[in-house]
């Protein structure tokens, strides 16, 4: 079972900086992931997703793939990739891997304009060594599916971190 975990940063760029760490420390076996997103809240309060995959992308590439295949068996490549690509892309745009969409923009509408959340859907993670190379950037969690025990201590890492940021 996979637990989200969402943390709200002051910034895009510093949310993004935290989702470059989350590849790293997947990199080196120390957690794995379904899903990595980043959303912000614009100054009109429109919210906006940053999703690692594009389904309507990749399933147009998929099915211009499959349908230019066919289309070379029935002796049309061309009407073959037309065809499997509209398929393709209809099918991924009909998609929605990882995270709910609906749900991350519900949550992301009570963002601060400017600010950004970085849901992350975790499959496993080594949680003391994660959390305290995430905690040094701080952030305030915005929602959780973790249990009672590892929420607290997420909570209170990040607390910390931000006690320990020097004032500006």
């Amino acid at each position: 079972m996979s637990d989200l975990i969402a943390i709200v940063y002051p910034s895009e760029q510093k949310a993004e900086e935290v989702r470059q760490l989350i590849f790293d420390l997947a990199k080196r076996y120390l957690m794995k992931f379904e899903d990595v997103v980043i959303a912000t809240r614009d100054e009109k309060g429109r919210v906006k997703l940053n999703q690692l995959l594009n389904t309507t992308v990749s399933g147009a590439a998929g099915g211009g793939f499959w349908g230019m295949l066919l289309g070379l068996i029935f002796l049309n490549p061309l009407l073959g990739v037309a065809a499997g690509a509209a398929g393709g892309a209809l099918a991924g745009a009909l998609t929605d891997a990882g995270i709910n969409d609906k749900f991350m923009k519900e949550l992301a509408a009570s963002l601060k304009p400017g600010h950004a959340a970085l849901f992350v859907l975790v499959k496993d993670m080594t949680a003391d060594k994660v959390l305290a190379e995430v905690s040094e950037h701080g952030g305030v969690v915005l929602h959780t599916s973790l249990d009672e025990k590892r929420e607290k201590a997420l909570h209170d890492a990040l607390a910390a971190a931000a006690e320990a940021e020097p004032q500006g």
